[in-house]
């Protein structure tokens, strides 16, 4: 019961101090020029202040250290649930140190394109040195043979860190729907890793799940703060890489626990993929933004922005949560919760994609 009070305090922190620095980036941002001006594809009517991913970034970096330091200065004052926990966490420390600080790098290359502008190539090979990196001091992808070895398990690292840090990108197109699906993800993430015994990963992202909705208070349509290149390069690859460091599946479980971040990331992977197909069909840059992501073919479907979200936000966490089964599963069993999320995906491609037919019209 101290451990469920303690994540839950850690979130309520986050949730406030984020709400907080959200208000005063509101205010701080345009004065650094980081604003989105409407026009062409942008939908939203009046400048908006970009400043919230650094407010998420500086609440999870400071709920964080707040964390630490509590733990201590506390010492051997600490409720024994927590004190019997404490070793463990510092022995993640410098796993978390490292995740943390490359994440916050990519926050400020994200910061540097709000501000002045980059160029996609720069920022895509900033992001491979960072991954690999990543992967080099030891956060990487172990499940099985072959990617027990540094290689083949370094590539999938840097490759999913990657396609998550420009599938938050791409999916940061309307109001509220990147934080939400990140918290959303954060949140199953944490619910998995629980599951099978593990602590210290799904403590930070219960902070990460709390700044995300400290966030969401200002981000909600109409949305009075966005966080731009910024937030989404920093959200991306932190969920990246702590599903890589976190635990899916341990001795006494199925291994099937490392199917979840696969299936938990379904959307933002579906949406990404599906937009790299269609620019390149249409002979443009998969980098080169519009609105033919997701979102907006569901509002080209009828649906309003808030709708929309709404409805990827459903989709994500109906699929997420038959993942968190999968730990106690079977082969069979784990056969079946894959495929119910391809089923799902199909589903709503085939209603998004669907073409209109004039009343009055069968067959």
């Amino acid at each position: 019961m101290t451990l469920a009070w303690a994540g839950l305090a850690l979130t309520a922190a986050a949730f406030g101090l984020s709400a907080l620095l959200c208000a005063l980036m509101r205010v701080v941002a345009p004065r650094f020029g980081l604003v989105d001006k409407p026009g062409g594809r942008k939908a939203h009517l009046a400048p908006t202040p970009m400043g919230g991913g650094v407010a998420i970034w500086l609440t999870f970096v400071g709920v964080l250290a707040i964390g630490a330091g509590v733990i201590t200065a506390a010492g051997v004052s600490l409720p024994a649930e927590l004190g019997r926990h404490a070793a463990g966490m510092w022995e993640k420390s410098g796993e978390l140190a490292w995740i943390v600080g490359l994440a916050s790098v990519v926050m400020v290359i994200g910061l540097v394109d709000d501000r002045v502008g980059l160029g996609w190539r720069p920022r895509l090979a900033a992001q491979l040195i960072l991954a690999t990196i990543l992967a080099a001091v030891g956060v990487r992808v172990t499940l099985f043979w072959p990617f027990t070895h540094p290689l083949p398990g370094g590539l999938a690292t840097v490759l999913w860190v990657v396609g998550l840090t420009n599938a938050f990108n791409f999916l940061d197109n309307m109001d509220g729907l990147a934080a939400s699906v990140g918290l959303i993800a954060a949140g199953l993430f944490a619910a998995a890793q629980l599951l099978v015994g593990s602590l210290f990963v799904p403590a930070v992202l219960l902070v990460l799940v709390g700044s995300l909705g400290g966030f969401l208070v200002h981000n909600r349509h109409p949305a009075r703060l966005f966080m731009g290149d910024a937030g989404s390069n920093f959200l991306g690859f932190t969920l990246g890489a702590f599903t890589v460091a976190g635990t899916f599946t341990r001795g006494g479980y199925s291994p099937y626990g490392m199917l979840i971040p696969l299936l938990v990331m379904a959307v933002p992977l579906y949406d990404a993929a599906s937009v790299i197909v269609i620019r390149l069909r249409e002979g443009r840059s998969p980098f080169q933004p519009d609105r033919r992501h997701f979102s907006h073919r569901l509002v080209e479907r009828g649906l309003t922005s808030p709708g929309a979200v709404l409805t990827i936000d459903l989709v994500t966490l109906t699929g997420g949560l038959g993942a968190l089964l999968l730990p106690r599963m079977g082969g069979l069993g784990a056969l079946v919760v894959a495929l119910q999320t391809l089923c799902l995906l199909g589903v709503v491609a085939i209603l998004e994609f669907s073409t209109s037919r004039p009343p009055g019209r069968d067959g």
